[in-house]
Order: structure tokens, then sequence, then C-alpha cells
């Protein structure tokens, strides 16, 4: 990031330190400021009655000389350097018949006079005058000069002088009108909720014509679930079980709910996982679920089960508060389309949950989200509040969004079943937008039969949504996994390999070949380039000075300003060639490994691959208590699919969590340990 400072500064500023010039640098033909009266027209060097000009025409060139800086690249023509120094050349020089008055430097303001290359020689042995506009410019280092230095910050510094002074009349002439108009037409709004980009990135692989009409998945029962005795253990059963005591009336939606506000209410400010309790429309919605019920509607089996939603989805009446400051006390009246599917499947909100400011990591407005198997570290990733209250038993499932890594990290962490969808699977409408061709929304869940249920009720396309689509998505309950061939690259779990392996499935050693080595580069590039699309004004009134982690979007975003459009689309030709490199390599069913690889993380999300985040164990902490602890470190593996073939990770996650139990062990947020005093 280059701070560049302006050379005419108020007096509450300080004077920029002077730059002086590289060594072998050569002085081109520059015009000079104006000094004299437009009325005068005799030249002060010619005129022996004028020696107070002669002599401040000449503190000023030597104010020049020392404190300005001049380059000329290889290419250009320039006139030859005086050989006897700036001072000694100043006798040849001619100059010209109009001047006007300009002030020396005062105390009270800093004044550069920056020489401005045209198109006269007015060195040694130049008899042409030279315009009076063309003399001494008074005036910030905004022209040839500025432009020239700064040019190198976008890698394009090989143009000359005469070009960049083309450059910088274009631009004030025809770009930055038209940039402020497409700003006031699309950009007074932060968050990208409006005015999607045209460009629409699609992730399938398949010839989209085939997608058939969309059926149902057809989920599991449980047909001897009966309902337990403390809420403590009701708050950890999966959708499918809590479905059944719902359909079965031995437990009303109304019960359920307060089970779950209670915990939210309780554990809530002790992990800093949410923002806000809907209380009143979750009674609301559980009403309508139990009568419903009593009328003998059952609409599936989300039917009056509580969940919570990220804090950028958009929900009427309540704060989208996006985790900001700035926006703590922003009501969208929007109702976002994953809302309004989780309604109509009977579904029960009872909270908004902690998002990273603007979406980035862990950090908010109220403070920072904590993670439930060890309460001492922190849960990472943007949908904190989702991974870690469902880790947690606030909330039986939630729906967070990922960008790069904002679901694959909190779950690892938190140590809960969670799956990114292919892109384009959920629509987008109504949640705020960091990056239109790589935002995602996916379930945080006990299991992968519980996500494999919220993704069939979330998925779908949505007119306000371009990238949305009707991903054809096959059934998960009735993939044959004994006809699948998986790999797992060397970061892979091995018992989860050699569960599957047991199970039927034929594993093999793979390994992803492609030839992009900018990878992460891409992803950083785009995923900045559109968030400072989508928060423009933010960043032009200053509010990224109240950001809460001024490491994070505050410096990604201004560094974005210097990301040229013509390297933003070399970036998404990039993206294109590693797709196709990824496709061809692709040449197993669906492949294992390390879920939080950032090399990975960055290419799934570029691809739009689907992967399910899947619990595999656990491992002592780092320097526990001498006296023990019951907090650990989770361990988990990713089962990554091809777009549009979720149902394979999803069915793959199924077989492993039927033959083991990691995904259904409950994070010691009430007993930590005897001797164990952590944040108690």
């Amino acid at each position: 990031m280059v701070n560049i400072q302006p050379t005419l500064q108020s007096s509450s500023q300080a004077a920029a330190p002077p730059v002086l010039p590289p060594a072998g640098c050569r002085l081109q033909a520059a015009a000079i400021p104006r000094c004299l009266p437009p009325s005068r027209q005799v030249s002060a060097m010619r005129d022996p009655r004028r020696p107070l000009h002669r002599l401040l025409l000449l503190l000023l060139l030597l104010h020049h000389l020392l404190f300005l800086s001049f380059s000329v690249p290889a290419t250009a023509t320039a006139a030859p350097a005086p050989r006897t120094g700036g001072i000694a050349s100043l006798a040849g020089m001619a100059w010209p018949t109009k001047c006007s008055w300009l002030p020396l430097p005062t105390c009270g303001k800093s004044h550069s006079y920056t020489l401005v290359s045209k198109y006269h020689k007015i060195w040694k042995d130049t008899k042409e005058a030279v315009s009076a506009k063309d003399v001494f410019r008074k005036e910030p280092i905004s022209g040839v000069i500025a432009l020239k230095g700064s040019m190198k910050y976008f890698d394009a510094d090989f143009f000359n002088d005469s070009k960049l002074r083309e450059m910088e009349d274009g631009a004030k002439e025809f770009n930055v009108p038209a940039f402020r108009d497409n700003r006031k037409l699309v950009a007074v709004e932060n968050g990208g909720l409006h005015n999607p980009s045209a460009l629409v990135f699609k992730s399938s692989w398949s010839d989209e014509s085939k997608i058939s009409e969309r059926k149902r998945f057809d989920y599991p029962h449980s047909s001897s679930v009966y309902r337990p005795i403390k809420d403590e253990d009701i708050a950890f059963m999966s959708i499918i079980e809590l479905g059944e005591l719902i359909r079965t009336k031995q437990l009303t939606s109304h019960e359920l709910t307060d089970v779950f506000l209670r915990r939210l209410k309780r554990y809530g400010p002790v992990i800093k996982s949410v923002i806000t309790v809907t209380d009143d429309l979750a009674y609301q919605q559980a009403k309508e679920a139990d009568d419903l019920l009593e009328q003998g509607k059952y609409l599936g089996p989300l039917h009056g089960i509580p969940y919570g939603l990220k804090d950028i989805i958009a929900v009427p009446d309540y704060k989208t508060t996006w985790g900001s400051k700035t926006f703590e006390n922003q009501v969208l009246d929007i109702e976002a389309f994953v809302y309004k599917r989780l309604k109509s499947a009977g579904a029960v909100l009872v909270a908004k949950l902690v998002t990273g400011s603007l979406a980035y990591d862990d950090i908010w407005f109220g403070g920072r989200t904590r993670n439930p198997w060890n309460i001492e570290e922190f849960s990472t990733g943007s949908s904190a509040g989702p991974a870690a209250s469902t880790s947690a038993g606030m909330v039986p499932f939630a729906i967070g969004s990922e960008t790069a890594g904002s679901i694959t990290y909190p779950a690892a962490r938190c140590g809960v079943t969670a799956l990114r969808p292919t892109f384009g699977t959920v629509a987008r409408t109504g949640v705020m937008s960091i990056s239109e061709s790589l935002d995602k929304l996916g379930p945080f869940c006990r299991s992968a039969i519980d996500c494999a249920v919220v993704l069939d009720a979330i998925r779908g396309k949505d007119a306000s949504d371009p990238s949305s689509r009707e991903v054809a998505i096959e059934d998960p309950f009735h993939v044959d996994i004994t006809q699948l061939t998986v790999g797992y690259l060397d970061s892979a779990e091995m018992e989860v390999v050699n569960v599957l392996s047991a199970k039927g499935v034929k594993l093999v050693p793979f390994k992803l070949n492609y030839t992009v080595e900018s990878v992460q580069s891409i992803l950083n590039i785009t995923m900045d380039v559109d968030m400072l699309a989508h928060f423009d004004n933010w960043q032009r009134e200053g509010h990224d000075d109240d950001y809460e982690a001024q490491d994070q979007w505050p410096v990604e975003l201004r560094r974005a300003r210097l990301i040229p459009a013509v390297d933003y689309m070399q970036a998404q030709r990039a993206r294109c060639k590693l797709i196709k490199e990824v496709r061809e390599s692709f040449t197993v069913d669906a492949f294992i490994g390390n879920v939080t690889d950032w090399e990975l993380v960055c290419l799934g999300n570029l691809v739009g691959m689907p992967v399910a985040v899947v619990p595999t164990g656990f491992k002592s902490i780092e320097n526990p208590p001498e006296a023990g602890t019951r907090r650990r470190t989770t361990v988990t593996t990713g089962i990554y699919a091809p777009p549009d073939h979720d149902h394979i990770a999803l069915a793959l996650a199924m077989a492993y969590q039927s033959v083991t139990d990691h995904h259904t062990q409950r994070p010691p947020i009430d007993d930590l340990g005897p001797d164990d005093n952590v944040h108690r």
C-alpha cells in the first residue's frame, strides 16, 4: 500500500519529505512555473530592470532542483543532462515572456512546484519561447510525475511522459466521470444486495440442459425415537430424531423452541456466538408449526425444527448487522431466499448468529467467537456463530456462508459436520455479498444426514441471483458407494480411508495435477476487488477506520484499489485455465483430503466444487493444565466431489458416520475439568 501525500498541505499537516532524484536520472524538457503577472510581457531574465524577479526565479529553480526528482524512460527522448550541474546550466535557459505571480513557500502552508513535461525544451541552447500555460504550474504532485511514480504499483511503468500526459487527460475526461456515474447508479448502497454483476460464473461441468425436474430426497425415518428426560439430551439430537418427536407429537415445536432459546441465552454470552435472539418470531413460527400438525399437515423433517442464520442473511423486522459496528442497527426490509425456503419447510428461526465483521474471520463488534471444544481458543472463519452454536447444542442446525474457508475452517475447529455446496446451488438473494462468483451458503449440522435434509430444503434458483441454478443433485440416500472410486491425498485422515474401504468403496492414491501456480493470488484478487465493489461507498466515507480488525478488510480493500481491471480479467482467465486443468485431472468420483489446507480451500472455491466437512476424532490440546482437562482439539477431514456431485460427498460422509461416533460427541462447555479454570 502506497500513501501518496499531496504536495499542497494544510497547516495542520506535516510537510512531505523531500524526494531526491535517483542516481543516473536525466532531466527531460519541462515547463517552468509561472512567476509574473500576465500584464508583464518582458522576460525577467533579459530585463536588467527586474533584478528581484531574476532572484525570485533563481530561488524557485534551486528549490526544484534540490527537492524534486526527475526520470525519463530509456525509450523517451530527453535533453542531455547538464554536465556542470543544475545551477550552472541556468544561464543558458530561454525564459517565457508571460508569467504570473506565484508565492514562495511560507510557514503556514507547504507548496511544491511541479515541473511538468511538455513539448518545449528550455534547457541549454534552447531559444524557443514557452507559453505561460506550460510554465511553472502550481499543483500537487498529481500529474505526470505522480502518475509515473504510481504506475509501478500496477506493474505498468513502461510509458513515456507524453503517453502518461495523454493517459492523465483521458482519465480526467472519460474514466473519472464514468466511474462516478456508475457509482451513483449501483454503489450508493453497501453490501451488494442489489444490482448483481452481468458477469456470471457457472460452475457446472455438465450440460445443464440435462437437468430434469427437481425431486425431493428420500429421507430415512427413525422408527424408535423417544423423548429424552433431560433437555441437554434433546439439544444434541439430530434433525431426523427431533423431527420424529414432533411428527409423533411426543414434543411440540413450542417446547423444542423453548429448549433452544434457553440455551442460546445461557451459552451465547459465554462463547459470543449470538447477535440477536428472535424470541417473538420463534414462538410465532413454532405456533404455526404446531397448528398445522394439529390440522394433519406435516411439512417434512424440518417441520417445527429451530435453527439459526448467519447475520449476513436478511430477515424483515430484525437487525442484519453484518457483524460490523457500522451496520449494528441496520434493518433490511428484505426476505432472503434461504430464509423463505426454510420458513416454507416449517423451520423455526430462533437466532441471528455471529458473522465476523463484514464476513471476515471471527471478530465482530461484540467480541470474538470461541470454540466450544476448547473455549480458550477462537472459532476462526466468518461463519463462527453457526459453527460454534451448532457445536454447543444451541441450535440443531444453522446456515453459514463461504467465500474462502468460512464454512470449512469453523466447522473443522468446532467439530461439526458441514457442507459447502456446489457454487450456485443455493440462491443468495438477500445475503450480503463479498464475491458474486465465490459466495456460497451451506448448512452446519450434527451429521451428514442432517446436511442432506437441510440442503434439500434450501437449494434452488432465484431470479435475483443470476448465478443460482437448479443443480442436478441426485438423492444421496440412494448412492451405491460400492460403485465409487475415491482418491485420497497425502493429507487425508487414514481412518476415513480405512472405514470407507471396509464399506466397499474403491480407494486409490490421488493427486490433483494443475500447472497454475497462482491459485491463492487468483482468489485474493477476485475476492478483494469484488468486495470493494460492494463496499466502495463504505471505504470512501472512511468507515474502514472504524472496522473491528484493522489488519483485515481495511488493508485488503485499500490494496484492491491498485488492481487494474486488466489484471482482474487476467486473473479470471487464469481461473478458467485452472478449472479446465482440475476438471481433466479429476479422474475419480471424489477424493479425501485436508479440509483446511489453504491451497485446497482456494482451489475448491475458485472451481466451485462441494466438500463435506467430517469430524474424525480428537487429540489433546497444547499445554493442558497439569491436572488435566476435558477440552480437546478436533480432528476433521474433507470429502471433495466434482461440481453438481454434492450427493456423492454426502453419501460417503454418511457411510463413514454410520459406523463411527465422532460427530455425536458433546463439547465440555459446562465441565472443563476439576482444575481447569479457563474463562469460568
